[in-house]
């Protein structure tokens, strides 16, 4: 019973989180300072024309009501404007994108896959590079290998992405030719294309976790060792290795595993700088289309799905921590 309502308030409080989410990227985007019917009124702007774009998008309504419509049309579609011209936006409805002529749903849908699998594939090399650096980082504390492992985390912290992107398209892409160095090539269409295509970009995204993880690794793997579990197992003869990844790395990976949660949800922003460096189609070079052509609509749609994507990230942690640690669901 205690697990049951731990889980509805979770879920809960989740649902008011991305209320809230939307609301605030509504009233940020939609009502000030911004004017969405300005946006697509075109030049010249006459009265006319601005009356119309706003009775199509439905601007023109008070701000409570246009909340509200935004909200009833994510779960049960909405119609912009009317007579023969209406445009119908099936749900779930985020918006529809005028400057595109696309629903906002559907260009986010055909994106996902880009973005998914550029997270994934990132996020599977940092958890694993990082964690095993951190590892042998602490087990040669103050030997050369620590200090090159620090050292390189230092580095992948302090340097852009960009930087990283830029330095991999010029020796891997034009001097070595061994890799592509733009666009995408989906898992179905050509495995090993797809994964010539997403090795470099998702190694870039990387970079900077794999340094994060190194050190927050490392620094509990130390503390790790000297606790008296650890003393106590090699006193009664446990191997080295045992006592390393059976007694000190679980208790290391609890805090990773929080991080590891929420930085996968929180990828789009990483995102955002890789998939332009690297001319992907994914979410991150959508949000920058919507900025640069002041979509509101799909940028208020993108903030949306990020936010979902964080927020679903959190129950995931949730739940591991339950299974691993009971107590949390007490």
């Amino acid at each position: 019973m205690k697990i049951l309502k731990f889980w509805l308030t979770r879920l809960a409080a989740s649902l008011l989180a991305l209320i809230l989410v939307a609301f605030i990227t509504f009233a940020i985007f939609n009502l000030w300072p911004s004017d969405p019917a300005l946006a697509v009124c075109g030049k010249p702007c006459t009265p006319e024309r601005r009356a119309l774009a706003e009775a199509v998008m439905g601007t023109g309504q008070p701000w409570y009501e246009q909340f509200w419509t935004y909200l009833v049309g994510i779960f049960a579609g909405r119609t912009f404007g009317s007579g023969a011209g209406a445009i119908i936006c099936d749900a779930p409805c985020l918006g529809y994108s005028f400057k595109l002529g696309e629903a906002v749903t559907p260009l986010i849908a055909s994106r996902i896959p880009v973005t998914f699998s550029l997270a994934i594939v990132a996020a599977i090399l940092w958890l694993i590079v990082g964690v095993l650096a951190g590892v042998a980082a602490a087990l040669y504390r103050g030997k050369p290998l620590d200090r090159l492992i620090m050292t390189g985390a230092v580095l992948g912290v302090s340097t852009p992405a960009y930087l990283f992107g830029l330095l991999g398209i010029l020796i891997f892409g034009f001097q070595l030719g061994l890799l592509p160095v733009s666009d995408y090539v989906y898992f179905t269409s050509n495995p090993l294309e797809w994964f010539a295509h997403i090795i470099m970009p998702a190694t870039v995204l990387a970079l900077l976790y794999m340094a994060v993880y190194a050190r927050l690794v490392r620094g509990n793997m130390i503390e790790q060792l000297g606790q008296e579990h650890i003393v106590s197992a090699r006193a009664k003869g446990a191997s080295e290795r045992r006592v390393i990844w059976g007694h000190a790395l679980p208790g290391v990976m609890v805090p990773v595993i929080t991080l590891f949660g929420l930085d996968l949800g929180g990828l789009l922003g990483g995102a955002v700088i890789t998939e332009s460096v690297f001319s992907m189609p994914g979410l991150g070079g959508l949000l920058m289309d919507g900025v640069a052509g002041t979509d509101l609509h799909l940028i208020t749609g993108l903030v949306l799905v990020s936010a979902t994507f964080v927020i679903i990230a959190n129950l995931i942690v949730d739940a591991v921590h339950s299974i691993m640690d009971p107590r949390v669901a007490a």
